[in-house]
């Protein structure tokens, strides 16, 4: 996929009620292309039949020319409905927002059905079956936050309810984070959100295990969200008076985040890279049972080039100050560079490769009964080069 450039290929995105996934605390991020943006016709279904039939990731989402033939009908459909969506013209596209759908988000959103039945399967006739977790693990600005957007707006149009939550929504409160600070004095990889000790994993635990009981008609819950903006944009917790509302019975949560799935690094190796980093090693400790244990299934999206984060983060914070909101000034951005800092040692670098939490064959889905055979939690890896799968 492309992302990076100043050049947008959304140039607006109108919210709707029904699937205002990040409302009011967290702005929709514009989709970035490298791509020229020449127009493009659809010229006939053929033609968009090989075009899809092109893609990098059928073999991935196990998808053959025979599948596509048979579904092209539920392909022109999804196509149709995300061009309604981003306001696109479906007759007159180019090549990235080719790409983009019939390439990513449509054989993602397949993928993603495919698990959820999987799911329901597993559960003898008359059982409760709560909602599929899909983790999104991705790093930050390279569009995970737009591609759950797509999927749950998918999801709503075929008739399915779905919650979607990032890890950024249990953030401390800015009074949680300024004790942060002041319990690890000198610390710049605590100094700002975003490292393993700056997230409520009370908050999330509670928030998770209440989403998975949302599966019979009638049920409400609110959703905690996060303003970026607030305080300078260092952030704080939204007023709940703000919180989205998500309705059951939920078909899937979807859950996001930078940092999802990871684990800790052996501590002679943390220390080797950075001895600020052994906080934040040990406090990762945490995060599985808080987070990764909920997981049923797992998108993981990797970029070539890690040196894009930061500018693509740069551009969410302009982006936001477009909007007349409070942000980070662009020199206080460089706090993204304290997510990573193993970046500073190439060599060390090399010996401590980023982990990711793997999850055991033997695991059962959070809440299963007994009696439901265990399933492996499926995992799906996109590798993005320059913005490109």
């Amino acid at each position: 996929m492309s992302a990076g450039c100043r050049c947008s290929w959304i140039e607006q995105i109108s919210y709707t009620s029904h699937i205002n996934i990040y409302s009011n605390s967290r702005r929709q991020s514009y989709i970035y292309s490298a791509v020229p943006p020449t127009s493009v016709a659809v010229t006939s279904v053929q033609d968009l039949y090989e075009f899809i039939c092109s893609g990098p990731l059928l073999d991935k989402v196990g998808l053959t020319r025979e599948n596509i033939g048979e579904t092209i009908d539920k392909w022109l459909t999804c196509g149709s409905q995300l061009c309604r969506l981003f306001q696109l013209n479906e007759f007159k596209l180019n090549d990235a927002q080719k790409v983009r759908i019939f390439h990513y988000y449509i054989p993602v959103f397949l993928w993603c059905e495919n698990q959820i039945s999987q799911h329901a399967s597993s559960f003898k006739d008359g059982e409760d079956v709560p909602p599929l977790m899909i983790g999104f693990s991705a790093p930050q600005g390279c569009g995970k936050t737009t591609l759950v957007y797509a999927l749950n707006f998918l999801f709503y149009e075929s008739g399915r309810n779905c919650a979607t939550i990032s890890i950024d929504d249990f953030y401390l409160t800015a009074e949680g984070q300024a004790k942060l600070r002041e319990a690890n004095p000198g610390n710049r990889l605590l100094e700002f959100r975003g490292n393993a000790g700056s997230h409520d994993l009370s908050l999330s635990i509670e928030t998770i295990t209440a989403l998975s009981k949302l599966n019979k008609e009638g049920m409400k819950m609110k959703i905690p969200r996060y303003d970026k903006s607030a305080y300078s944009g260092r952030g704080d917790r939204a007023d709940p008076s703000t919180w989205t509302e998500v309705e059951g019975p939920l078909t899937a949560i979807l859950f996001e985040g930078w940092m999802l799935g990871f684990k800790p690094a052996p501590d002679e190796s943390v220390k080797a890279v950075d001895p600020q980093l052994e906080t934040v090693n040990k406090n990762l400790q945490a995060y599985y049972d808080a987070w990764d244990k909920f997981v049923n299934a797992w998108i993981v999206i990797k970029i070539k080039d890690p040196s894009c984060v930061y500018q693509w983060r740069l551009q969410a914070e302009q982006g936001m100050r477009a909007d007349g909101k409070s942000t980070m000034t662009d020199d206080e951005v460089g706090f993204i560079n304290t997510l990573r800092p193993q970046e500073a040692d190439a060599e060390t670098n090399a010996k401590l490769k980023a982990k990711r939490h793997q999850p055991p064959a033997t695991r059962l889905a959070p809440r299963q009964s007994a009696n439901q055979r265990k399933r492996t939690p499926a995992g799906l890896k996109l590798v993005m080069i320059r913005g490109k799968i």
